[in-house]
C-alpha cells in the first residue's frame, strides 16, 4: 500500500482519486494500537499519505497536536484559518507558539474581498446568517488552500462533541473529488491527555481557557461554557449550528451548507 500512495502523491498527472475508503480502512487497520507519535513519524517522514498540512485553529488545545508534529517536521504547513472575527488573544497565542514550536510554513487563509464586499460588507452576517459568515471566511479559503495536499491533519476529539465521539482517525474527504485523506491523530485523547501531555512539555495554554472557554473560534460566535457542559456548547450559542462547515460529518470540506444560498 505504501507504495501506491507514494506513486499517487508524486504522479498529479493521474485523475484519480488520491485515496479510496478501502485506503482509509487499511490506515484505520494499519495504525490500530498505535502511538500517536510513531503513526506520525511514518505519515510525515515516509509520506505514507503524501503531502500533508495541518489545520489548526490555534484554539485550547492546538499547542498538543502542533508540537507532536514539529519535533518530526518544523516545516509541515500549517493552515490558519485568518477570518478577521478572531479574538486578540488567539492571533498572540498562534504568534507564540509558532515562534515557540519553531513551525517554519504557517500560512494565514483569509477570504476573498469581493467575496467580503459582495456578501459581507457590514462585517454583521454573523449575526443573522453564521452558516454564511463561516462559508465565506472558512469553508472556502480552505478548500482552497487543501487543493494542493493528499491530506490533511485535524485536532478532534471524540470527547469534544457527541458529532466527533465515533470518529476515525482515518476518513476520506471528497471535497475536491480526488479523494484527499483527513487524519484525526488525537481523536482517542481525553482532556487529561492533553493536559499531562501539555504539563509534561511545557506548553503554553491558550489564555482564554482560564477564563471559561474550553473552545475557542471567532470571538462573536464564541461564548463561555459552564461546568458540566459541552465543550463545543459555547460555540454558536442559541443557534441550531455544532460546526463551522469544513468538519460537518457528513459533507465535505468546500461544500455549501444545506439550504445555503451563495448569492444572498
Amino acid at each position: 500500500m505504501a507504495e501506491v500512495v507514494s506513486r499517487r502523491a508524486v504522479d498529479r498527472i493521474d485523475t484519480g482519486p488520491r485515496f479510496r475508503e478501502a485506503d482509509a480502512v487499511r490506515l484505520n487497520r494499519m495504525f490500530q494500537g498505535s502511538d500517536t507519535q510513531e503513526m506520525l513519524e511514518v505519515l510525515l517522514r515516509e509520506k505514507l499519505a503524501g503531502d500533508i498540512a495541518i489545520v489548526s485553529s490555534f484554539g485550547a488545545e492546538s499547542s498538543v497536536l502542533l508540537h507532536l508534529v514539529s519535533r518530526i517536521d518544523p516545516a509541515t504547513p500549517v493552515l490558519f484559518l485568518e477570518t478577521g472575527k478572531h479574538f486578540a488573544e488567539t492571533l498572540e497565542y498562534r504568534d507564540l507558539l509558532a515562534e515557540r514550536l519553531g513551525l517554519t510554513d504557517l500560512r494565514n487563509l483569509t477570504p476573498d474581498a469581493d467575496a467580503l464586499a459582495a456578501k459581507d460588507e457590514s462585517g454583521l452576517r454573523w449575526s443573522y446568517d453564521p452558516d454564511g459568515c463561516c462559508e465565506i471566511r472558512k469553508v472556502i479559503p480552505l478548500a482552497k488552500a487543501l487543493a494542493g495536499f493528499d491530506a490533511s491533519l485535524t485536532g478532534r476529539k471524540a470527547f469534544q462533541a457527541q458529532s466527533r465521539a465515533k470518529l476515525p482517525r482515518f476518513e476520506i474527504d471528497n471535497s475536491d473529488a480526488m479523494g484527499r485523506l483527513k487524519i484525526n491523530p488525537l481523536i482517542d485523547w481525553t482532556p487529561e491527555d492533553l493536559a499531562a501531555y501539555m504539563a509534561a512539555h511545557d506548553l503554553p495554554a491558550h489564555p482564554l481557557v482560564a477564563e471559561g472557554y474550553p473552545s475557542i473560534g471567532c470571538s462573536p460566535c464564541t461564548h463561555k461554557v459552564a461546568d458540566g457542559e459541552d465543550a463545543r456548547s459555547g460555540r454558536w450559542k442559541g443557534w441550531d449550528k455544532t460546526e463551522c462547515g469544513i468538519h460537518v460529518p457528513g459533507q465535505d470540506d468546500g461544500e455549501l451548507p444545506p439550504g445555503y444560498d451563495p448569492a444572498f
